[in-house]
């Protein structure tokens, strides 16, 4: 519910009402009480409000109940017209009215954020600007309206000018004596920097945050607040590099963190300094966050039990919470963590569920155009992540082309097309393509990002092709490569491949020895994961190593192994190509599809993974 009558910021009465406007406080009371009702009574709500009008009140009365009868039609009706038009007013009322200027930048926030609904942002940004202007005497609504403007030109991708605005916050808070607020918007000005690749400048602004939040002595449940905001982006920071193994003291902290916060009572009292009036996240939301920081990085490293179960609480906690609260937020939480769960659900063979999640993601982008803008791509992906699983080629080749038409997001690039060039390695005809695609994402020199998994990851695109052009040596070179990336930062599937392709490359040699020192710990490794793909492919290596070594007995497991995983593998295939939801590998333009047609049995048939 949003604000009330009786609610906006300088008291609802008026400021002492004297007995001759005792039926203005009437009036306010009586539709307060409307408005409170179960379910609230909304018409008669408006009725008192309206009746204040008529009598000519004081100018301050009179803004005052336009903003209030604006805040009342924008928050429980669909009466735009009429919401923005008393809103209007209460911003054109004239100026300095002692104690009631905070009415103007109320009623300049709530029209803002109408305009902007009615995809007014030009209209919305001025009006804001103005309010900025004349706000320097009310802290609260100064760094309020600053923040919001800059919100609003990071949803515009005008990233640049949203860090100039927190920048100006940041010294205003200063000013102000506020070093609570200074923290917040330098820390939201690190996560635009963050978001901008601007790594010079992230690295000093958030040493100055850790200090400022170290020092910072106030309330527990703020100071801790700042610390689980800082250190999100820290922990994202490195996981953007790549760097799993690097991050685990900070995320390590991060837990403990927000442990501590889930322990404090959320105390009622009040800051001294208004400017100290603001929170970054509710506690639950940040519970949530932590859960999908925590999956990111038990993705990455290759722990996919682990993912799988801090993705069932993340999704149990944010299915409580979206009963009570409709921030968008929220949704965007549940599509990152289905995004990466269903990574995981590819790599474990269960690729039906992975079917059916794509589908959740496509019908929650269906509610919201703006998650759909900023998921497209990473949806795109995840289809053809999907259509390389079941061996539809041509699809993969489709899905990661669309998807790199809509990004613009570099790591994200450089994912696809790492993908996108093993699609044509195994298509085996496809040369002058993948020479173009490998020429881009060359680890040796010029690589175009800076995180260490994706280096790690296009050395290993190189060793795969030269293991199927032949030229053993130069796939060894590269394959070490991955092997001193990978186990530098423990991401275990890179090592698994790597070792499982080394294997393989040694067996082709003749040299059974070598092949077995590798293959054995590319089994365990693939176990841990479970990586089904890897265990089908060393099974099936462990069994012809046996078989040459004359290890009967061996052989004959590795072979019983082989077939578990080539059943489990087939059943799946068979179950994900049945769904309807199979279709969806044929969607590359606009909106997801609404509906799916039933299919008649499997299109693909379940070729070797090499």
């Amino acid at each position: 519910a949003g604000p009330g009558p009786g609610s906006s910021s300088g008291g609802g009465g008026g400021g002492g009402a004297a007995g001759g406007e005792s039926w203005y406080l009437a009036l306010l009371g009586l539709a307060e009480h409307f408005r409170t009702s179960s379910p609230p009574k909304v018409r008669l709500c408006v009725h008192c409000l309206q009746a204040v009008l008529p009598r000519k009140p004081p100018a301050r009365m009179e803004a005052r109940t336009h903003l209030q009868l604006g805040s009342v039609l924008y928050h429980h009706t669909r009466n735009g017209d009429q919401a923005r038009g008393h809103l209007e007013k209460a911003v054109s009322a004239p100026g300095g009215i002692p104690q009631f200027e905070d009415v103007k930048f109320e009623a300049a926030s709530l029209l803002s954020e109408l305009y902007c609904q009615e995809n007014s942002v030009d209209t919305a940004k001025p009006l804001l600007r103005k309010a900025i202007q004349i706000s320097q005497q009310t802290p609260y609504w100064h760094c309020r309206l600053l923040f919001q403007l800059a919100q609003l030109h990071t949803l515009e991708k005008d990233l640049v000018s949203a860090c100039d605005l927190l920048g100006v916050g940041a010294e205003y808070a200063r000013v102000v004596g506020s070093e609570y607020t200074r923290a917040l918007f330098l820390l939201s000005k690190g996560m635009l920097l963050l978001m901008e690749r601007k790594l010079q400048e992230v690295h000093p602004l958030l040493t100055l945050c850790g200090q400022i939040v170290e020092n910072w002595q106030g309330n527990p449940i703020q100071k801790e607040s700042l610390r689980v905001f800082f250190l999100v982006l820290q922990v994202t920071h490195y996981l953007d590099a790549g760097q799993v193994k690097s991050v685990k003291p900070c995320l390590k902290q991060l837990q403990q963190c927000i442990q501590t916060i889930s322990t404090l009572h959320d105390d009622e009292i009040l800051p001294s300094n208004p400017a100290d009036l603001f929170h970054w996240l509710p506690k639950e939301h940040m519970c949530v966050l932590v859960y999908l920081v925590t999956v990111m990085h038990s993705m990455q490293a290759g722990y996919l039990e682990k993912a799988q179960k801090y993705t069932d609480k993340a999704l149990m906690q944010l299915e409580k919470l979206k009963m009570l609260d409709c921030s968008p937020i929220l949704s965007s939480f549940q599509v990152i963590l289905l995004e990466h769960i269903i990574m995981c659900r590819l790599v474990t063979g269960h690729k039906a569920t992975a079917l059916q999640e794509i589908s959740q993601v496509c019908q929650l982008c269906q509610q919201s155009p703006r998650l759909f803008s900023n998921h497209a791509a990473q949806l795109h992906t995840l289809l053809g992540l999907y259509c390389i699983s079941v061996n539809c080629m041509d699809n993969a080749e489709a899905q990661f082309t669309t998807a790199l038409r809509l990004t613009t997001h570099q790591e994200l690039w450089a994912f696809i097309v790492t993908n996108l060039a093993s699609v044509y390695i195994r298509e085996g005809n496809r040369h002058q393509e993948l020479y173009s695609l490998l020429e881009r994402i060359n680890p040796d020199h010029n690589f175009p990002v800076s995180s260490h998994c994706l280096r790690a990851a296009a050395f290993y695109i190189r060793g795969l092709f030269s293991f199927f052009q032949g030229r053993y040596n130069e796939a060894k070179r590269f394959l070490r490569e991955t092997l001193k990336m990978s186990n530098a930062e423990d991401l275990n599937r890179l090592t698994a491949c790597s070792l499982v392709l080394l294997g393989h490359i040694f067996y082709v040699l003749g040299n059974h020895r070598e092949s077995n020192n590798m293959v054995v710990p590319a089994m365990q490794l693939a176990s841990k994961i479970p990586d089904m793909s890897v265990q089908l492919w060393s099974s099936a290596l462990l069994r012809d190593l046996n078989k040459a070594c004359g290890n009967a007995m061996d052989a004959h497991e590795a072979a019983q192994m082989h077939q578990n995983f080539s059943q489990q593998l087939l059943q799946d295939h068979i179950e994900a190509c049945s769904l309807p939801e199979h279709n969806l590998i044929t969607w590359t333009d606009g909106p997801p599809p609404v509906q799916f047609q039933a299919q008649n049995g499997p299109t693909t048939s379940l070729a070797s993974l090499l």
